[in-house]
């Protein structure tokens, strides 16, 4: 059986929202040692790099947009109503998300503005895809 190829992108973007903790983790390691990243988060802390707290502002941010994002795509594929557009719109959707998680972490503040409506553009066109076949 033929699956839409929506859910590909949707398996892909729910991977690479899931991996976003990463990098973030990793200066956490790098600035408290092992033992202390794995310890409970204390006000006494030596703080993260400030790359490292936006990539973890970034990951929250795309784990509430994949909120919306994933249950778009789940009823376009339920419903059929797979089209050349809708499967353009989650592949911009998982481009825009995964430049916008970068360029939040460098901290270019217009680009990354400019990458979230682009999220949310596409959740818009799912959205209407959707609606239209109800």
């Amino acid at each position: 059986m033929q699956h839409p190829p929506e859910l590909f992108w949707l398996a892909l973007t729910a991977l690479v929202t899931a991996l976003f903790w990463a990098p973030y983790v990793l200066n956490r390691i790098a600035v408290l040692g092992l033992m202390g990243a794995l310890g409970n988060p204390s006000p006494d802390d030596e703080p993260q790099s400030p790359w490292a707290n936006r990539a973890q502002r970034a990951h929250v941010n795309a784990i509430e947009n994949f909120a919306v994002f994933a249950p778009l795509v789940l009823g376009v594929a339920v419903a059929g109503v797979s089209s050349p557009v809708t499967v353009v719109a989650v592949q911009a959707y998982f481009w825009a998300r995964l430049g916008h998680y970068i360029v939040y972490a460098a901290g270019i503040p217009v680009v990354r503005t400019l990458l979230f409506f682009v999220g949310v553009g596409a959740e818009v066109v799912l959205a209407f895809a959707l609606l239209q076949s109800v």
